[in-house]
């Protein structure tokens, strides 16, 4: 069989990531929204969200 017979694999697509989807837009670290707090309240449309980091130092963000 020649190279030109032979299967090709798929072009490998490049993976996206995190990072790349958002490299434009505006990033604000935890730290500097919650200070030395665990909850901060977000006044949004006006209504009140509760953005709090839980002991395993993940963020929650409910209504």
């Amino acid at each position: 069989m020649s190279n030109k017979d032979k299967p090709t694999a798929p072009a490998e697509k490049h993976p996206v990531t995190p990072a790349s989807l958002f490299s434009k837009d505006r990033r604000i670290s935890s730290k500097t929204l919650l200070g030395d707090a665990t909850r901060v309240v977000i006044e949004h449309q006006g209504q009140e969200y509760l953005l709090r980091q839980t002991h395993a130092g993940k963020l929650i963000l409910t209504k």
